[in-house]
């Protein structure tokens, strides 16, 4: 898969990251269908276990559901209030130390806005 797991996060904190990833770009849709865990693990040369634990953290957090016999799918609603908990988890987190890199930088807030619109 190619993918590096960092050691200051858990990896199955990673693994959330990469599936509500699959959600917000559209990847997969409310509804689908996801890989077993066992399917998962495999893919990202994890533990089992690891999976099983992302995919309890994501289902108790409403973007997943188990449905027995099925599988685990996504959620209704789920890329919406995603949506709105990235965008929330931006502005009050990553938004001020950007801003206050930009100043440290001084960087002409225009010429970041030129390049959001190219």
């Amino acid at each position: 898969m190619g993918f590096t797991w960092t050691d200051d996060i858990p990896i199955y904190r990673q693994l959330m990251g990469e599936i509500i990833g699959w959600i917000l770009s559209g990847k997969i849709q409310d509804g689908d269908l996801l890989p077993s865990a066992r399917k998962l693990a495999e893919q990202y040369d994890v533990n089992p276990l690891t999976a099983v634990k992302a995919y309890q953290e994501l289902t108790s957090n409403n973007v997943l559901d188990k449905q027995r016999g099925i599988g685990i799918i996504v959620r209704e609603g789920a890329a919406k209030m995603l949506r709105r908990s990235e965008k929330r988890k931006f502005i009050n987190e990553e938004w001020p130390r950007i801003v206050e890199r930009v100043k440290l930088m001084n960087i002409d807030p225009k010429l970041l806005l030129n390049d959001l619109e190219d």
